[in-house]
């Protein structure tokens, strides 16, 4: 109180007049930046919000996007499981097919070598018979020409004598291959 009834606060107390032009020059260069600076700042402001929420909302569909692409491989992969098992189990099937048509074709060729074996076998047998027939019918006319003593030179002869001796050969051995 005593700086206030004394005139003055001393050096710190402002003149009047400069105290109106500083703040009259306040507001002025306050309204200019207000004017001029504050639609700039609110400008740039906005274009970064806008920037980052754009930014955000392509990182959001490219996400989406990326989700719905994965998404797809993974179905195609699925279906290519799929695919493969299915393959695999057409192959399975399609080996025992062929397998079970390779052991009947060669069960068919089995058979049909035995059979051809026996027919063989069977048509080597008389032809064995044949040969010991003609064989025995060669020895049994010799035989006969020296029992008799005479020769036997007639085919027709021969050959009835032959069949006449194997006949009787036959009926004796019949009774006792049965007895």
């Amino acid at each position: 109180m005593y700086l206030v009834a004394s005139g003055g606060l001393g050096p710190l107390s402002p003149d009047l007049s400069e105290l109106i032009i500083g703040t009259i020059s306040f507001l002025i260069v306050f309204a200019v930046l207000w004017r001029v600076l504050v639609p700039r700042i609110q400008q740039t402001l906005t274009e970064r919000t806008d920037a980052i929420e754009g930014g955000l909302k392509r990182a959001d569909e490219a996400q989406t996007e990326a989700q719905q692409t994965l998404e797809q491989y993974q179905a195609q992969l699925a279906d290519a499981r799929h695919e493969a098992s299915r393959l695999r189990q057409d192959a399975q099937e399609e080996g025992a097919r062929i397998v079970a048509e390779l052991r009947t074709q060669g069960e068919a060729e089995r058979q049909r070598l035995v059979a051809a074996a026996h027919d063989q076998i069977e048509a080597d047998r008389a032809q064995a018979i044949q040969a010991l027939r003609t064989e025995m019918g060669s020895l049994a006319v010799e035989l006969a020409s020296r029992v008799v003593g005479e020769a036997l030179d007639e085919d027709a002869r021969q050959r009835r004598v032959v069949d006449r001796f194997l006949e009787e050969l036959e009926t004796e051995q019949v009774p006792e291959s049965t007895s």
